[in-house]
C-alpha cells in the first residue's frame, strides 16, 4: 500500500499466492473497505472466475456490515444500498463509493474499469480476459489491480498469474508487489507428511485450518496436487527432484532391519511400457501384514534375459504361492516361459489394468497404514530411489504409478506393489513348503 511522491500507488499490481482456506476472501473484503473508507476510491470491483465465488465475497462483506457492533459501519451504507440480485451484487456507500462483484466468465473486460480491481482465483485468469481488463483500466488516474490465487495446476489457465509472479520476483517489474506463502521443497527437513511443513505454508494453520481434513487431502491427493494445493508450491519450484506419493516419513517408518522369516511368498514382475526396463520383487505374507523386497531391476535389452529370469523363478516354484506379471511389453511372454518350465498356470497371473490399479492403491495404503514393510538395506537403494520419484498418475477412473523425472524408473515400485497385492489377495491354502525361509532371495 506504499505511495510515490505524487500520491499514486507504488505497486500497480499486487500478486498474492497462498494455499486455500487461508483468508484470501477476507483480504479481498478488507482491501475493498479500505478503498471505500480510507483511500477515497469511488469504484471497486471484486471478481472471481465464477459468479458463485464472487457472491461468496459479497456475502462476507454483507456479514461484516451487519455484524453486531458494526452499526457505525452500516451507517456509511446508503439506504437500500445493498444490491442482492443475482449477477448484480453490489454495495453502495453514502460517500458515493461502490463495491461491485462480478464473474469473469464470458464477461471480457466489460464493467471492470475501476479504481481498484481485486481478481480472485487468479490462477484461472485467461490471457484474453487480462488483456481486455487492462485496456479498460488504462484510463483510470491511479488504478491498482490485485491478483489472488493458488499455484496453477495443469488444468488451470495460469499463464497470466505465472507471468505476474515471474516479473515481480525476477525484478523485471518495478511496479509490482508479490507475496507468497508456501513450503520450500529444497529445504532440509522438507516433508509433506510433517505438521511443520504444513504450518510453514499455511498462515492460518493454527486458527482456521482443519488438520484432519488436510491429512485427508494428503492421503487422497497425488503428491504434486498436495504440494500445489495445500503446500503452495509452484510446479516450477518442484524442479527436477520430482514428486512422490509416499513421503520420506512414511517410507522410513515402514522400513525394517530384520524381515519376517515365515509366511507365504509371492513374486511381482513389472515391465515398462516400451519394454526397456523390468523389475522383480518378492512379497511375504505373515501374521502382521506383508513384507516386500526388490530382487532386481534390469535396463536395456530385457527380452534377452527373460529365459534366464523364467529359469530363476521356476526353480523357486515350490515355495511360491503366486507370480503376478504386468506390462504388455513382456508379461505374456514371461507367463508362457514359466508354464513351459512347469510352473502351474493357476499360480501365474497376468494382471489386468483394474488389477494393476488395485495393486497400486493397496500398496500405497499399506505403506501409509503400516501393514506393508520393506527392507532397510543398501541393497534396496534402487527401490528407495524409485519411491522418491514415483507419484500417482490419473488414468480414466483410476490411477497408476509413474516416474516424475525424465530418468526416473517406476517399475521397482510397480513390482513391489504387484508382489504385495499377490500376497494380500492370494486364496491358496497355506503349505509347509518354504515355511521358515526368509524372503531374502
Amino acid at each position: 500500500m506504499g505511495e510515490r511522491s505524487d500520491a499514486t500507488w507504488a505497486a500497480k499490481r499486487v500478486g498474492i499466492s497462498v494455499p486455500r482456506q487461508n483468508g484470501k476472501s477476507q483480504l479481498l473484503v478488507a482491501r475493498a473497505l479500505a478503498g471505500v473508507l480510507l483511500f477515497g476510491e469511488r469504484k471497486i470491483v471484486i471478481s472471481a472466475h465464477q459468479q458463485d465465488t464472487a457472491r461468496e465475497a459479497f456475502s462476507k462483506l454483507v456479514e461484516i456490515l451487519e455484524a453486531d457492533g458494526n452499526q457505525w459501519l452500516m451507517d456509511r451504507v446508503r439506504p437500500n444500498g445493498i444490491m442482492n440480485a443475482i449477477n448484480r451484487e453490489a454495495v453502495k456507500f453514502r460517500n458515493g463509493a461502490t463495491v461491485q462483484f462480478k464473474a469473469r466468465t464470458n464477461a471480457g473486460g466489460r464493467g471492470f474499469s475501476s479504481d481498484c480491481l481485486l481478481l480472485d482465483e487468479a490462477q484461472r485468469l485467461k490471457r484474453s480476459a487480462w488483456v481486455s481488463i487492462n485496456s479498460t483500466m488504462s484510463a483510470m488516474p491511479n488504478p491498482q489491480v490485485w491478483l489472488l490465487g493458488t499455484p496453477p495446476t495443469p488444468e488451470d489457465d495460469g499463464e497470466v498469474f505465472e507471468s505476474i509472479r515471474s516479473a515481480a520476483i525476477t525484478g523485471v517489474s518495478s511496479s509490482a508487489t508479490w507475496a507468497e506463502w508456501g513450503a520450500d521443497p529444497t529445504a532440509e527437513g522438507y516433508d509433506p507428511a510433517s505438521e511443520y511443513t504444513r504450518w510453514v505454508a499455511n498462515p492460518a494453520w493454527n486458527t482456521r485450518i482443519n488438520h484432519e481434513i488436510v491429512q485427508g487431502e494428503f492421503e487422497s491427493y497425488t503428491a504434486e496436487e498436495f504440494a500445489q494445493d495445500r503446500l503452495g508450491i509452484w510446479r516450477s519450484e518442484l524442479g527436477n527432484s520430482g514428486s512422490r506419493a509416499i513421503s520420506v516419513t512414511q517410507w522410513d517408518a515402514s522400513a525394517v532391519e530384520e524381515p519376517p522369516t515365515e509366511g507365504r511368498k509371492t513374486f511381482g514382475v513389472a515391465f515398462s511400457i516400451e519394454g526397456s526396463r523390468l523389475a522383480l520383487a518378492g512379497g511375504l505374507r505373515h501374521d502382521d501384514g506383508v513384507h516386500v523386497e526388490l530382487v532386481d531391476a534390469l535396463t536395456g535389452n530385457v527380452e534377452e534375459g527373460l529365459a534366464a529370469l523364467a529359469d530363476w523363478l521356476a526353480e523357486r516354484r515350490h515355495g511360491v504361492d503366486q507370480y503376478v506379471l504386468a506390462g504388455r511389453a513382456g508379461a505374456m511372454v514371461l507367463a508362457h516361459l514359466l508354464r513351459e518350465r512347469r510352473v502351474p498356470a493357476s499360480r501365474i497371473t497376468v494382471a489386468s489394468t483394474p488389477q494393476y490399479m488395485e495393486a497400486c492403491g493397496l500398496f500405497l495404503d499399506g505403506v501409509r497404514d503400516g501393514s506393508i514393510t520393506h527392507l532397510l538395506s543398501d541393497g534396496q537403494a534402487v527401490l528407495d530411489e524409485s519411491v522418491a520419484v514415483t507419484d500417482k498418475k490419473v488414468r480414466g477412473t483410476g490411477w497408476t504409478w509413474a516416474a516424475t523425472v525424465p530418468d526416473g524408473d517406476e517399475t521397482p515400485v510397480e513390482a513391489v506393489s504387484l508382489a504385495a497385492w499377490a500376497a494380500k489377495t492370494s486364496k491358496r491354502k497355506a503349505r509347509s513348503e518354504g515355511a521358515g525361509r526368509a524372503l531374502v532371495l
